[in-house]
């Protein structure tokens, strides 16, 4: 049976360029980087030339302004946390979107409970927020704005220029998460205008367990851990030495490769994107038509749920996902989705198809013929696609733009 991987926004496979370099850190130089005897001199020499490698990767003038993390998650709690406590005798007033990576809004209702005060702006239906919502949130309390350059869910892409120079010109601390973004979209940090950004690195072909965070330099910061003095102080604890010079590589491979990884993907996607809703009636594109990662496609199919249908694919040979691979566990629908105005009925159909380097025209052929008569015969099942009217029932209402979607028209836009 055919193995189709199409879930990289979940995690993706280690590169082997990138493993065979972490191995030499995992055997022969095993030494601890704080030591100053020649093992640990080794390790730390590796350490700098990853931090290198992640600052030409994002585009920082100094490779101080790079902080290696365990985790994504951990680099944004660092990076939210670090910016709310640094700055309380200012305000305590923090941005953020209702889009979010739970890394953040968990982070932002933990700060709530210590006294912040949060503003969570809703997206449009494509799960964008703009400028102008940002600069109309803003108080003279307001110390931080967070806002994800690319959404995992539905691979919207961000106005996070726009919002910077908002932030610029009120003199607010900008936070992007771009876990999502880096490898896959241009990331410069000055030409962003981010204060602080975080990526990790096996969502760029590198290890789990590694992350990083940029502060960029005057950026007024607390650490939030204490220990020794590792990292310059900002987070302490003996470094992961092989972990740190897998994202090294894992960065610099991937900023190599993504002009010519992202021309090939995306003309994949637009093709997903295309067929499926030409083949499959009642379906909602979920997501910004143009302004999204190169190799992300979601959709939402009314009237199944969405674990059977990925246990159905599964069996098939192709592996995918329902919304994030963080929140999977749980009951609720995605909550991006319903903040873009999905019902729950309808949210809880959600499909999420990410693409990777190695993936092939043959591979989207294959889930071309597989999907449609997963959904026909998964709808057949269905107690609710019987007698319902999916442009009027109240049981699958979402916007009115959509219901072009759902008769397999792609809007003039895309």
């Amino acid at each position: 049976m055919r193995k189709v991987y199409f879930d990289h926004s979940a995690t993706t496979p280690v590169d082997p360029a990138v493993a065979e370099e972490m191995m030499k850190y995992l055997t022969e130089h095993f030494g601890n980087p704080s030591s100053i005897h020649a093992f640990g001199r080794e390790a730390r020499k590796a350490v700098e030339k990853a931090r290198q490698q992640v600052a030409t990767a994002i585009g920082a003038s100094s490779v101080g302004e790079i902080a290696f993390t365990g985790t994504g998650t951990e680099a944004d709690n660092m990076a939210i946390r670090g910016v709310a406590y640094a700055n309380r005798h200012k305000g305590n007033h923090i941005i953020t979107s209702a889009v979010e990576h739970s890394a953040v809004l968990n982070c932002c209702k933990q700060l709530e409970r210590e006294g912040f005060s949060v503003t969570v702006l809703p997206p449009d239906q494509y799960g964008r927020v703009t400028a102008q919502q940002v600069a109309d949130a803003i108080t003279d309390k307001t110390i931080l704005i967070t806002i994800m350059h690319a959404n995992n869910e539905i691979g919207t892409i961000m106005p996070i220029k726009e919002i910077s120079e908002v932030a610029r010109e009120r003199k607010i601390i900008f936070h992007t998460d771009a876990v999502q973004s880096v490898g896959k979209i241009p990331v410069n940090v000055d030409e962003l205008g981010v204060d602080l950004l975080t990526l990790s690195g096996h969502k760029i072909y590198g290890p789990k367990g590694v992350g990083a965070m940029y502060i960029r330099k005057g950026t007024f910061w607390h650490p939030i851990m204490f220990g020794g003095g590792q990292e310059r102080r900002r987070r302490p604890g003996t470094e992961n030495v092989a972990g740190i010079v897998g994202l090294g590589k894992a960065v610099e491979l991937a900023t190599q490769r993504m002009h010519a990884d992202a021309e090939r993907l995306s003309k994949y996607r637009d093709r997903i994107i295309s067929k499926v809703l030409e083949k499959i009636p009642h379906t909602i594109l979920t997501g910004h038509p143009k302004e999204r990662l190169p190799n992300h496609v979601s959709f939402c199919f009314r009237f199944i749920e969405g674990e059977s249908m990925l246990l159905m694919l599964d069996m098939k040979g192709i592996a995918i996902s329902s919304g994030s691979a963080c929140t999977s566990g749980s009951l609720e629908p995605s909550h991006v989705l319903t903040a873009i105005g999905l019902s729950k009925e309808v949210a809880h159909g959600s499909l999420r198809l990410t693409m990777g380097k190695d993936n092939t025209e043959e591979d989207v052929e294959y889930f071309l013929e597989t999907l449609p008569p997963i959904i026909e015969r998964l709808r057949a099942m269905s107690p609710l696609s019987e007698g319902c009217n999916p442009c009027a029932c109240s049981t699958c209402t979402v916007h009115e733009e959509d219901h072009h979607h759902d008769h397999g028209e792609i809007e003039e836009e895309f």
